[in-house]
């Protein structure tokens, strides 16, 4: 499960001088130094009791303008931070059933009862509310190639909460966890680790009475954009899908590029071009292959 941080620090700060801090001192999960750095930060920020309602309460006087710019915003998160470095701050807001937000947009607006992993490691501190629950599973992301079906090994660890002040590491690629509703809306304050990498590392969603994977849920937009260039007809986008199913470096596009063409493509073809896949010399792409095979055969 992640690992409990015992930070302790009276002291507190406002966000500036903890964003000023973070990039000061880097924020490097891996190494112990700069990940009890970030942790401080956090906990020193959490001390505040009142930037964020402050922040919160400029955003609404703002009116229009603060409207204008709500692709900065979601209904469960509100960015802390500008993106663009090697980590990223937000608040996270966790209704209980009881909210109106929770009874209008339903559990899978706000990721419950979704059990998943992240494909980045960060810090979380409880900061309002009694917290949401988790059930939390570790697994090994290098014994699994990522097919949706393949067995995933978790091991179940614990069903804990976030409790106010309790301050969490959640490791990318191990921790797996399937968040419960809070008993009344809380608020979460997260420092992400972003890195250039991780847009093609996976993250994946589970079925944990399974234990299989179940899906990806890390697309990125140059995945779309290709899927949507050969659904529109293009010569060029099909000639590039090609060339990504066979020579990208990310086991993951190729996969991509492969099932763009089958969706443009006929039964028997289709085949053909999963027959082929299957010997591509990727475990991913091979063992989806005979998957999608299968699910032809079954049609």
């Amino acid at each position: 499960m992640p690992r409990i941080i015992d930070c302790i620090d009276e002291t507190s700060c406002d966000l500036e001088e903890c964003i000023s801090g973070l990039h000061e001192s880097g924020f490097h999960p891996w190494a112990e130094e700069s990940l009890q750095s970030g942790a401080h930060w956090l906990r020193r920020l959490g001390n505040n009791r009142t930037f964020l309602g402050d922040m919160l309460v400029d955003e609404l006087k703002r009116g229009i303008k603060a409207a204008e710019e709500a692709s900065d915003y979601g209904p469960q998160v509100v960015m802390l931070s500008m993106l663009g470095s090697e980590f990223y701050m937000r608040a996270n807001f966790w209704p209980s059933v009881d909210e109106h937000m929770f009874r209008a947009s339903g559990k899978s607006a706000f990721s419950y009862e979704l059990p998943h992993d992240h494909n980045f490691d960060f810090l979380t501190l409880g900061y309002f509310g009694p917290g949401y629950t988790s059930d939390y599973w570790e697994y090994d992301y290098e014994s699994v190639a990522g097919v949706i079906g393949e067995k995933a090994g978790l091991r179940f660890i614990e069903r804990s909460t976030l409790t106010p002040g309790k301050l969490m590491h959640y490791r990318a690629h191990k921790d797996v966890h399937s968040q419960l509703p809070p008993e009344s809306l809380s608020v979460s304050i997260n420092i992400m680790h972003a890195g250039g990498a991780q847009g093609w590392l996976d993250q994946y969603k589970f079925d944990v009475e399974k234990d299989e994977i179940s899906g990806v849920i890390s697309a990125g937009g140059s995945e779309t954009f290709l899927r949507v260039a050969v659904g529109l007809g293009g010569e060029e986008a099909r000639d590039l899908a090609a060339n990504f199913a066979g020579s990208h470096p990310s086991d993951r596009m190729r996969l991509v590029a492969l099932d763009a063409q089958a969706g443009v493509l006929g039964a028997a073809e289709c085949d053909e071009l999963w027959r082929l896949a299957e010997g591509s010399g990727s475990r991913l792409v091979a063992m989806e292959a005979t998957r999608r095979r299968r699910e032809l055969v079954a049609a």
